[in-house]
C-alpha cells in the first residue's frame, strides 16, 4: 500500500516553495491502492495538506500505466492557459520551474503536483449550475482553439473510440448468439449505426484541442465571487470540440448529482447546459445539422441500457434470456429508426 509520511510531505511541500509546517493531511481520494497488498500497484492519491493559518493545498501522486510526467506537465500548462486568459482554476506550484515532479516515496516512484485548494465544491446539478456549466466549457473550448492547444491523451468523451456514455461494440458483441427476427433486427440496427457515423465522418478527421475532459459536479466550485471554477485535468486531452460540448452536455443531464426534485434523464438539464454553451461558442450550420445523429447514438446504445443496469442487454444475452433480449432489440429499434432531437436547437 502506498503511503505518505509527513515528513515526506514537508520535503516535498520544500520543493515546490512551501516551507509552512503540515498540521494535518487528509485523503481525498485514493484509487487503486489496496491495503495490505504488498505488490506495487499504479496509484492515484489526491490528499488536502492543512496548515495551522487555515491555509490548504492539494497534494496529487500519480504512477499510472501511461501517464507521463511530460502528459501531466502538459495538463497543467493547459490548466495554468486558462487560469491565466479568465477561468477560474486552482493556482499551481512549481519546483524548478515545472507544475510536475517524479518522487520515489517507499521505494515507489510517483509523480506530485502542488495546488491551492478551493473552497465551493459544487454538490449537485441544477438548471442553473447546467448553463454556467456549458458557458464554461465554451469559454475554455474558445481558449483552446485560439492558442492551438493540444495534449496526446485519451478522453472520455470521444464518439469514435470506446467513450464513457454509449458502447456500440458490447451491442455489436451478441450478435453471433442471435437467430431469426433477433438477428435480423440487429442488422437492421447496426445499418442504421453505420448509417449515422458515416453522417458524422463529415467531423470525424476535422481538428482537435485540447479539452479538460471531465466537467461534472464534483470537479467544479463557486469562487468568492460567485464564479464558477474548474479543476481536476486527470482525463485532460485532445477532442473534437463539438463531440466534446454533445456528449459533456448528455453526461450532465443523466450522471451527475442532482436536487431531489429532478428524477432520472432531465430535458432541461441538458437544454440549459447547451444553451450556455452556445452563448459562447455558437453551433455551426454542419454542427446543427448532425447533433440529432450523434445524441441518437449515445441514446440508442446508452452503456448504462447496454452494459450496466440489472437488466442490461448484455446481462440478459449472457442469461440466455433470449425474450428480453429481443424486447430489448425493439426498444433499441425505436430508438434509433428516426434520428431526434431531444428539443431543437
Amino acid at each position: 500500500m502506498f503511503i505518505v509520511s509527513l515528513e515526506d510531505i514537508g520535503y516535498i511541500l520544500k520543493d515546490f516553495g512551501i516551507f509552512n509546517k503540515a498540521y494535518s493531511v487528509t485523503t481525498l481520494q485514493c484509487c487503486n491502492n489496496e491495503e495490505g497488498c504488498q505488490e506495487v500497484q499504479p496509484v492515484r492519491l489526491i490528499s488536502k495538506i492543512l496548515f495551522k493559518d487555515n491555509f490548504a493545498v492539494v497534494a496529487r501522486f500519480k504512477n499510472e500505466t501511461g501517464v507521463s510526467l511530460d502528459l501531466v506537465q502538459k495538463q497543467c500548462q493547459f490548466e495554468e492557459l486558462l487560469r491565466l486568459n479568465g477561468i477560474s482554476c486552482p493556482v499551481q506550484y512549481k519546483t524548478n520551474g515545472r507544475f510536475a515532479r517524479w518522487y520515489n516515496i517507499n521505494g515507489q516512484d510517483v509523480i506530485v503536483t502542488i495546488e491551492e485548494f478551493v473552497n465551493g465544491e459544487v454538490q449537485y446539478v441544477d438548471k442553473e449550475t447546467a448553463e454556467k456549466t456549458g458557458k464554461l466549457l465554451a469559454k475554455t473550448h474558445n481558449i483552446s482553439e485560439k492558442y492551438n492547444c493540444h495534449i496526446k491523451n485519451n478522453v472520455l468523451f470521444n464518439p469514435f473510440t470506446a467513450n464513457e456514455l454509449f458502447s456500440f461494440r458490447a451491442f455489436s458483441s451478441i450478435s453471433a448468439g442471435l437467430q431469426g427476427k433477433s438477428l435480423g433486427l440487429h442488422h437492421k440496427i447496426t445499418a442504421k449505426y453505420n448509417e449515422y457515423m458515416g453522417m458524422l465522418s463529415k467531423i470525424q478527421d476535422g481538428p482537435c484541442y485540447a479539452v479538460q475532459g471531465d466537467i461534472s459536479n464534483c470537479n467544479l466550485y463557486h469562487g468568492a465571487d460567485g464564479t464558477l471554477g474548474i479543476f481536476d485535468f486527470n482525463r485532460c486531452g485532445d477532442n473534437n470540440l463539438f463531440c466534446n460540448a454533445v456528449m459533456q452536455a448528455v453526461f450532465e443531464c443523466r450522471l451527475m448529482d442532482y436536487p431531489d426534485n429532478y428524477i432520472g434523464k432531465n430535458i432541461g438539464i441538458l437544454k440549459a447546459f447547451l444553451k450556455g454553451y452556445q452563448k459562447e461558442r455558437p453551433f455551426t450550420n454542419i454542427q446543427k445539422e448532425l447533433f440529432p445523429y450523434l445524441y441518437t447514438i449515445i441514446n440508442t446504445f446508452w452503456s448504462v441500457d447496454i452494459i450496466w443496469a440489472g437488466n442490461a442487454l448484455l446481462k440478459e444475452y449472457n442469461r440466455k434470456n433470449y425474450n428480453a433480449v429481443h424486447n430489448w432489440l425493439e426498444k433499441i429499434w425505436k430508438r434509433i429508426s428516426v434520428p431526434s432531437y431531444p428539443w431543437h436547437i
